[in-house]
């Protein structure tokens, strides 16, 4: 099996830094191929441009873009690792979504019905965040976000979802709770990718 991680966190040692390492030793240490994206290291340029969207209607990409597109390709399971913040995604991040999975690659219009072009390949997305599940469920922020993201993208684009994981109070967790979220992590991707 073929793994992409596309990661965004600006901080080595961050805790997100600590979930790809995890998932990326997980897949190595048991056979798989593991590409890493690190879109700030990469400093991948988020902002969608004029010339990327007249582009994009007619299949023309910059490198930059054209090169992630071929990673895509590549990929039999994508993992995508994030913090949230302000509710939603970091700016690189959905500037890569924006410029990256565009139109005609992740998706595309067939007589007026909306068709998904990454059908076939498995997704994960791990995110980490401050407030509690609790206080998340209590406002709806936890199916705003699997909405806006599971649905209004990676779904939408035709991959199939194997698991969300929210890690809360991300900012407060002590060793004996990040230990726990790195076995659950480990477990999943054992149970899912290593066992096909």
């Amino acid at each position: 099996m073929k793994h992409l991680i596309i990661y965004a966190h600006p901080i080595d040692g961050s805790l997100n830094d600590h979930f790809k390492q995890i998932v990326k030793d997980t897949l190595l240490q048991n056979g798989q191929e593991v590409i890493v994206r690190d879109l700030y290291q990469l400093n991948f340029n988020p902002v969608l441009s004029h010339d990327d969207i007249n582009g994009q209607r007619r299949g023309i990409v910059d490198l930059d873009v054209k090169r992630e597109q071929d990673y895509i390709i590549w990929a039999d399971a994508i993992t995508f690792i994030y913090p949230i913040w302000w509710t939603g995604m970091p700016a690189i991040m959905k500037g890569y979504i924006d410029r990256v999975f565009s139109y005609g690659f992740a998706y595309r219009y067939d007589a007026g019905v909306q068709k998904g072009l990454l059908t076939g390949k498995s997704a994960y997305i791990i995110n980490s965040h401050g407030k509690s599940m609790m206080e998340y469920q209590e406002t709806g922020m936890d199916k705003a976000l699997q909405l806006t993201s599971d649905n209004g993208i990676y779904s939408y684009c035709g991959l199939e979802i194997k698991r969300h994981f929210f890690f809360d109070r991300a900012d407060r967790a002590d060793d004996h709770t990040v230990n726990a979220w790195g076995s659950q992590l480990r477990q999943v991707y054992l149970e899912n990718e290593l066992a096909v």
